[in-house]
């Protein structure tokens, strides 16, 4: 009888190592908690693109009472348009520098400023200007300015520009990068002014305006410029 017993005994026990063996192997401990709350940080936003802005004004119109009594409407006005990029201080102080280094920073390498940020600048007239004695052609230019301390100047150019940027393209504007003078259709003065007050973000505007004319203006930190310009007869 003991021998049934016992090969009863051994046959449970390979049983049971058996199961043991095909049972699966416990999870790999996973990560420390610390470890895993890096890993799930997501990365900080970009900083966004200065966002697009535009300075319009009409010239040359005639208001009308159309009907007697009622409010009159201005008619026949041609327009003057910019598009430009408007970018912001955000903490920055003395952006256009001092010096040898003066427009430096805001050219970024560029032999010449874009007036704004991101995309070329860009003035469309409805009618002929004239800036300093060039008459300007009703139609599209690009805006760019020349920067020295005290001493800034208007750019007029009718250099192809790029709407995307294309980083093969060497030969139209991007901003003022792959800036070309022989395309330059005005190059005038410009009037510069120190501010009290710092303005945040740049900005373009029409100034002291007429039927005949007015000034284009623009501002940034506590610098002012403007130049003149008229309709031409």
């Amino acid at each position: 009888m003991r021998a049934p017993v016992l090969a009863t005994i051994l046959a449970l026990a390979c049983a049971g190592s058996l199961a043991l063996a095909q049972q699966p192997a416990p999870p790999a401990p996973s990560a420390a908690p610390a470890q895993q709350a890096v890993a799930q940080t997501p990365a900080p936003p970009p900083m966004p693109a200065s966002p697009r802005g535009s300075a319009a004004a009409q010239v040359g119109g005639r208001w009308v009472e159309e009907k007697p009594g009622a409010a009159p409407r201005y008619r026949e006005g041609k327009w003057i348009t910019v598009d430009y990029g408007r970018p912001i201080l955000r903490g920055r102080t003395n952006i256009f520098g001092a010096g040898a280094d003066y427009g430096k920073a805001v050219n970024g390498g560029a032999p010449v400023w874009r007036a704004g940020a991101n995309q070329t600048t860009r003035l469309k007239t409805e009618v002929p200007l004239v800036f300093g004695t060039t008459t300007v052609p009703a139609g599209e230019y690009n805006v760019l300015v020349d920067l020295k301390p005290g001493a800034w100047t208007l750019i007029l150019s009718t250099q192809p520009y790029q709407q995307k940027y294309a980083p093969a393209n060497k030969t139209d504007l991007w901003g003022s990068y792959n800036y070309d003078p022989k395309f330059d259709l005005v190059r005038v003065p410009m009037q510069t002014v120190d501010m009290n007050l710092s303005a945040e973000q740049f900005d373009i505007g029409f100034l002291d305006m007429t039927q005949e004319g007015g000034w284009l203006g623009m501002w940034w930190e506590k610098t002012g410029a403007k130049v003149a310009f008229a309709v031409a007869k």
